[in-house]
């Protein structure tokens, strides 16, 4: 089953896909509010609003209001590689806000304030119960289903000191959707996942290859802070960012940036001027 969040007659709603069109589920506003419902499945199988059709179908991120956004760094070999790391012992998280949300096909702005806009293509975890201190047998239990997102980091801020975070949470840059795949449609462990600046590929990496894979995450979080229902993971990125080419690559208003996985779909974004 395939679930997002629609923007529709100046309000959004959650809604399913029937295949040629997107069926509004009536009295929930965005995909976090229908899985806060413990039912949320049979719900969303059983929804009867008005069909939109597929080519009208103007989607919001996700989750438009996580309580969490957990993002993980470093999570690809060949990214950590790239970066000139070693391999991690234990995953390296950071975190976003809902602010830092977008819509998987708004445009993005360039800031003044950074020239070194960079993409980085992921695979999204999206919490479907709640989980606190689970094992990562059970972790799979908890996940409603996998997303994808951009996280456009603004490498200047983010290398000014050890810490991510400043390049990591910039005004709505982080695009995420355009739906919510459920597993029993999405394999994690046999997909592929692309991102294209102006065509052509940057990025083409099977999301199976994550050093920490998404039952590892869950858990691991878990430890810490209990996962409630739509809150969301990003797993990390490949290789193939613009810092680590030679010479260094990176976006610019008039660009378009494109991130795609099989099995959940496409989302493409314009860089703006600010």
């Amino acid at each position: 089953m395939k679930l997002a969040t629609l923007r529709l007659d100046g309000s959004t709603t959650a809604a399913r896909d029937s295949g040629d069109a997107w069926i509004p589920i009536q009295g929930y506003s965005d995909l976090g509010a229908l899985l806060r419902e413990e039912d949320w499945r049979s719900i969303a199988e059983n929804a009867d609003g008005a069909p939109v059709a597929a080519s009208d179908a103007v989607f919001d991120t996700v989750v438009p209001v996580p309580g969490k956004v957990v993002c993980v760094g470093l999570n690809y070999a060949s990214h950590i590689k790239e970066m000139g790391r070693d391999l991690p012992s234990h995953p390296t998280l950071f975190a976003k806000y809902a602010e830092t949300l977008t819509g998987p096909n708004d445009p993005i702005t360039a800031v003044a304030e950074d020239p070194e806009l960079d993409w980085e293509g992921e695979l999204v975890v999206v919490v479907g119960s709640e989980a606190h201190r689970v094992s990562e047998e059970e972790a799979a239990d908890h996940v409603a289903g996998y997303s994808m997102a951009n996280d456009i980091s603004m490498r200047g801020w983010q290398f000014r000191t050890k810490e991510w975070l400043q390049g990591k949470m910039w005004n709505r840059s982080t695009p995420v959707g355009p739906v919510m795949v459920t597993p029993d449609e999405f394999d994690h462990r046999a997909s592929t996942l692309r991102t294209r600046v102006n065509g052509r590929l940057m990025q083409k990496h099977s999301t199976g290859d994550l050093v920490f894979p998404p039952e590892h995450l869950v858990s691991y979080v878990s430890t810490m802070i209990p996962l409630k229902p739509g809150d969301i993971i990003l797993t990390g990125t490949p290789g193939g960012v613009g810092r680590a080419r030679d010479p260094q690559v990176f976006l610019k208003p008039g660009d378009v940036v494109e991130v795609e996985i099989d099995g959940i779909g496409r989302m493409a974004s314009d860089i703006v001027a600010p």
